[in-house]
C-alpha cells in the first residue's frame, strides 16, 4: 500500500467550454468512464467548406475499454450531433429519455449505423453503470424530455444541470423536479456542472406560454398566409402553432426535412398531439385560400439550404413567397448567424412579405436559465465545488461571479478549458493536467482529414486565387522544350491581363535559364526558382500573393 496514490474522481470536459456547442464531458473513476452528451457545433466563418465540428475524442478512443456508456441530457444537436461519428469508433450503450433517443435513432439511421444499444430511461429512474449510479431528473428546456443528471460516485454526487430553465407554466405541464434537486442538495453534492448560456442576463427567462399568446394575437389579426420559421427540435413551439392554427381554422403544412422528421418522431411518441386532418400535404395547399394556411418550416437561422432560405431566394420547388405573406422568425440568432438571418429577412421584404422577428414581438423565448434561475439552482444544490459549463469564456466568468456572490469561495470554482482534468477527493479538488481536446472538422464524408494546413490553403485560395505554371523541359539538355503556359483561377481574368501574363512568362523563363546556367536540374530547385521569381514579380505588379503551383514535365 505504501506509495500508492489515492484514487480520485476525474471530470474531463472534452467540449462545451469557451464555446457554444459540441458539449461532451467524461466522468472517470478508477477504470470506469461515463460520458455525458456528445454534441456538435457549426463552423465559424473562416472554416471554409466545413460542414460541422465535433469534439476530439482521442482520449476516449485510447480508453474505450473503460467506457460504460453515453448519458444524454436532451436531444439538441449540440448534445447528440456527434454521436454518429463517435459511435463508429466507440460502440457503447447510449442512455436517454424517449424523445432524446427517438432523435438519436433518426440520426443513426441517416448515417446507416446499426447495432447500437439505445436504452430508454424515464425521468426519476436510476441506472447502474459499473461503479456509477446515474439518476435522470426531469428538467425544463426548449425541447421536451430534457434531463439533469446526478451521478453517484464513491467520492460523492456529481450534479450536471444539462441545459435548463425554470418554467413555472410549461406547455406539457412537466415541471422541473426542484424537489428532487433540493433533496440531492440536502444529501450533499460534491460538484455541480451548470449551464452558463444566459449567465449574463438578469432576471428570469419568460415562460414558453408567452409565445403561445403572441401567436394567438398574430393569427387573430391577419387573413394572410402565415409562415413560421423555428427550430425543428422546439416541439412545444410547434405544438402551440398547431393549436393556434386549429383555433383559427387554418391547415398546417410542415416544410423542411428536419422539421418533417422531428414532427414524425414526436407524434409517434405521443409528445406532439395533432388534431385529425389539421396537417395537409404541400401539394394540397392550392385547394385553400391564403388565410386558411400556416406553413411551419426550418430556416430560422438563415441556413442557405434550409426551406425558408430557398423560398426567399426563389429556389424552393413547391413554395414561393407571395405579396402579403406574414413570415414569423420564432427563434433568436445563434451567435455568428446574424448576417445570414439579416440577408433572408431582406429578401423576404423585397418579395413583398411582412416579417416579424424577435425584436418586434415576443415570438421566441430562450430555453436557458437567466441569473435568478441560476441563483435558485445554486441555493438548492449547495455544491462543495462548481464548474460552470456550456458557454463562452465571458458566460463562464459571469456564472463564476454569480456563485461567488452567493457565498462560494473562489478557490472552489473551476473555470477550465476543454481537455482540463479536474480531480476530486471527498474534501479537495484541483486541476490535474490535461488530455487532448480540440476540434475535429467534418467535411462531406471526411472526418478529421481537413486540418489547419488545408484550411490555411483554402483561405489563401479564397483570398488571393491560384496560378498554375506548366513548363516542359528536355530530359537530355535541360532546356525549355515547351511553355511556359500560365493558368489563372481567382487571381486575374487572363483575357484582360495579357500584358501581365506575357511578362510573367518571361519571369519564369529567366528563372529557368538561371537554373540551367548553374546546372541545377532537380525538380524541387526548379519549382522553387519559378515560385520565388513569380511571387516577387506578381506582388510588385498587383500587391497580391496568389498560390503558385509550378508543374514541370520532361520529354
Amino acid at each position: 500500500m505504501l506509495g500508492r496514490k489515492p484514487t480520485k474522481l476525474k471530470i474531463i470536459p472534452l467540449g462545451g467550454l469557451n464555446e457554444i456547442g459540441k458539449n461532451m464531458t467524461a466522468i472517470e473513476y478508477k477504470d470506469e468512464i461515463v460520458v455525458i452528451d456528445s454534441g456538435l457545433s457549426f463552423p465559424e466563418d473562416e472554416m471554409l467548406g466545413i460542414d460541422i465540428v465535433i469534439p476530439d475524442i482521442s482520449y476516449l478512443i485510447k480508453n474505450k475499454e473503460k467506457i460504460k456508456g453515453f448519458v444524454i441530457t436532451h436531444g439538441h444537436e449540440d448534445h447528440i450531433g456527434a454521436l454518429p461519428y463517435v459511435l463508429k469508433k466507440i460502440n457503447v450503450p447510449v442512455y436517454g429519455t424517449r424523445l432524446t433517443l427517438g432523435l438519436v435513432e433518426l440520426k443513426l439511421k441517416e448515417h446507416k449505423i446499426a447495432n447500437v444499444h439505445l436504452q430508454r430511461v424515464n425521468h426519476g429512474e436510476s441506472i447502474k453503470l459499473g461503479i456509477f449510479s446515474i439518476e435522470f431528473i426531469r428538467s425544463c428546456h426548449s425541447i421536451p424530455d430534457a434531463c439533469a443528471i446526478a451521478i453517484h460516485t464513491p467520492m460523492g454526487i456529481v450534479f450536471h444541470t444539462g441545459d435548463f430553465k425554470i418554467d413555472y407554466t410549461p406547455i406539457d405541464d412537466q415541471f422541473i423536479d426542484l424537489h428532487k434537486i433540493a433533496e440531492l442538495g440536502q444529501k450533499g453534492v460534491l460538484v455541480m456542472l451548470a449551464d452558463s448560456t444566459n449567465a449574463e442576463r438578469r432576471g428570469s427567462t419568460m415562460s414558453e406560454k408567452n409565445v403561445g399568446a403572441t401567436f394567438e394575437n398574430i393569427f387573430r389579426n391577419t387573413d394572410k398566409r402565415i409562415i413560421v420559421a423555428t427550430f425543428s427540435s422546439n416541439v412545444h413551439r410547434v405544438q402551440q402553432i398547431m393549436e393556434a392554427a386549429q383555433k383559427y381554422n387554418r391547415k398546417v403544412v410542415v416544410s423542411g426535412r428536419s422539421m418533417v422528421n422531428v414532427v414524425g418522431v414526436a407524434v409517434d411518441l405521443g409528445i406532439l398531439t395533432i388534431p385529425d386532418n389539421l396537417i395537409i400535404d404541400i401539394d394540397e395547399m392550392d385547394q385553400y385560400n391564403d388565410g386558411q394556411i400556416v406553413i411551419i418550416t426550418t430556416g430560422s437561422q438563415g441556413e442557405p439550404m434550409a426551406a425558408l432560405s430557398r423560398m426567399a431566394s426563389s429556389d424552393h420547388k413547391k413554395l414561393e413567397i407571395r405579396q402579403g405573406d406574414l413570415v414569423v422568425f420564432s427563434s433568436s440568432p445563434i451567435p455568428g448567424n446574424e448576417k445570414g438571418i439579416s440577408r433572408v429577412i431582406n429578401q423576404l421584404f423585397e418579395k413583398g412579405a411582412d416579417v416579424i422577428y424577435e425584436s418586434l414581438a415576443e415570438v421566441h423565448v430562450s430555453g436557458h436559465a437567466c441569473q435568478e434561475e441560476l441563483k435558485l439552482m445554486h441555493r438548492l444544490v449547495k455544491p462543495k465545488f462548481f464548474i460552470p459549463v456550456h458557454g463562452e469564456y465571458r458566460h463562464l466568468r459571469k456564472h463564476a461571479n454569480l456563485a461567488e456572490d452567493l457565498g462560494m469561495n473562489r478557490e472552489d470554482i473551476f473555470i477550465v478549458n476543454n481537455g482540463t482534468i479536474v480531480e476530486f477527493t471527498k474534501d479537495n479538488a484541483k486541476v490535474g493536467g490535461t488530455v487532448p481536446a480540440g476540434r475535429v472538422l467534418v467535411d462531406g464524408l471526411g472526418v478529421g482529414d481537413v486540418g489547419n494546413i488545408v484550411l490555411r490553403d483554402r483561405k489563401h485560395l479564397a483570398e488571393d486565387g491560384l496560378m498554375v505554371v506548366v513548363v516542359t523541359i528536355s530530359k537530355e539538355t535541360g532546356k525549355i522544350a515547351a511553355g511556359p503556359d500560365i493558368i489563372s483561377r481567382g487571381f486575374v481574368y487572363v483575357r484582360e491581363s495579357e500584358v501581365l501574363m506575357v511578362e510573367a512568362k518571361e519571369v519564369v523563363k529567366n528563372a529557368l535559364l538561371i537554373c540551367e546556367s548553374q546546372n541545377a536540374r532537380e525538380w524541387s530547385t526548379l519549382k522553387s526558382s519559378i515560385r520565388d521569381g513569380l511571387k516577387d514579380f506578381l506582388y510588385e505588379k498587383t500587391k497580391r500573393r496568389p498560390m503558385i503551383l509550378p508543374v514541370i514535365m520532361e520529354v
